[in-house]
This record gives C-alpha cells, sequence and structure tokens, in this order.
C-alpha cells in the first residue's frame, strides 16, 4: 500500500500571497529545524521567512501544527520504505535495508528523529502514519527472528534504542565545531549502524539484557 502524506487538505484556496508566504514559512522552519532541531524559536523563523509572528501563527497556530507540516513528507518517505521492505521476500534484506534507511534519514537531517518520536494528538493523518511504521516494524522483527536471521531475544523496541544512539551520534558530531563537515554526521551514521547490524543476526551466545518496554511515542517524552 503506498504511503498516504499525513498533510491536511487546506478548506479553501489560500491567495497567491498568502500561498507565497505560507511557503516562505516552511521552508525557514524545515532550515530551522534541521540545524536547531524542533525546539527552534518560531519568532527567529517567522525573521528567517521576512515575515511577522502574527502571519505565522495564522498559518499554523502551534507549533506542533508547523512541526508536523514540515516533517509530513519524511514522515511519509520512513512509511514508504518500511512498506518496501515488507515487500521483500527477504525478511533479513527487509530489516537491514530499513535499519539503513531510516538511520541514513536522521543523519540527513537532525529535526527528523525529534519530530517523528513526537506525540501531536492533533495531527491525527501524522499519528496514523506512525503507528502504522511502528506496527510494521514489529511485524518485520518477527518475520526476520521467523525466518531464523534475527536473533530471538531481538525486541521491535530496539528500533527506536537504535535510533536514539544514532540520533546521539549525530548530534554529537554536528554539535562539535571542530570535527570536520557535515558529511561526517552521516558517516559516523552508517559507521555505527554497520557495528550494530553485526550483533543482529541469530546466533549469539550471549543473552541481552531486559528490552526496554518503550514505544516510539515515549522515547522523546523521556
Amino acid at each position: 500500500m503506498p504511503a498516504q502524506s499525513p498533510r491536511k487538505a487546506a478548506a479553501k484556496p489560500l491567495r497567491s500571497d498568502a500561498r507565497h508566504n505560507r511557503e516562505k514559512i516552511l521552508e525557514a522552519a524545515h532550515a530551522a529545524f534541521t540545524t536547531q532541531g524542533i525546539d527552534a524559536p518560531l519568532t527567529a523563523i517567522a525573521r528567517r521567512a521576512g515575515v511577522g509572528p502574527a502571519t505565522l501563527y495564522r498559518h499554523f497556530p502551534t507549533r506542533d501544527a508547523l512541526v508536523t507540516e514540515v516533517f509530513a513528507e519524511q514522515v511519509a518517505a520512513c512509511v514508504a520504505v518500511l512498506d518496501e521492505a515488507l515487500a521483500d521476500p527477504d525478511p533479513w534484506r527487509g530489516f537491514c535495508s530499513v535499519v539503513e534507511k531510516v538511520c541514513a534519514m536522521q543523519a540527513a537531517d537532525r529535526g527528523f528523529t525529534a519530530a517523528f518520536l513526537s506525540r501531536f494528538p492533533d495531527a491525527v493523518g501524522y499519528e496514523r502514519e506512525r503507528s502504522r511504521a511502528e506496527q510494521g516494524l514489529a511485524e518485520l522483527v518477527r518475520r526476520a527472528q521467523e525466518a531464523g536471521k534475527l536473533r530471538a531475544d531481538f525486541h521491535p523496541a530496539d528500533i527506536t534504542l537504535l535510533m536514539l544512539a544514532n540520533s546521539g551520534v549525530i548530534d554529537g558530531v554536528t554539535k562539535d565545531v571542530t570535527a570536520g563537515p557535515p558529511q561526517l554526521a552521516a558517516a559516523a551514521s552508517r559507521r555505527l549502524v554497520g557495528y550494530l547490524l553485526q550483533s543482529f543476526p541469530a546466533g549469539g551466545s550471549t543473552p541481552l539484557p531486559p528490552a526496554v518496554p518503550l514505544g516510539l511515542e515515549q522515547i522523546h517524552q523521556v
């Protein structure tokens, strides 16, 4: 099933000037969220877009509304990656593909992780897409385990822990101005994912500590 964008349709067409302002706000917000995270000041976003705070709030009454609109396409892309993996006849290859591609998305867009892990009660479509992603991840884990490829004590919640670990590496490299160019964060992410994927196959003799029962919506709050 193709991913449905959680972006809501406008109640009525916007005038050309209002539509232009809206696009400028979205562009400025995406740039700010990518570099600073989803807590970037809204007043700074309005200034960057060349509009007043009142104009920003007229289009996006809350921060949640702005964040969900900015990252709607990324969430839909994440779900599409999962759908493609579920359609792969090789469960292990599908599992590895999801891990690699979602972690690459994190490295490319710093605000994506926080947005994906946050809960926005008013964004029904957004929540539905993320819930579908969570269910799909659990199904992918189950298939890989039943195929004898993924270690039996791997828990779906470990995907969230992996995302957090990857996010920590990306943030650490990004915040260190002496670390080098932005591409270094992507390279560090790929290295971490490579290490982790080598620890996931079935056959490990040392049991893991108990799984942490946290879902995608809970991790950001913690």
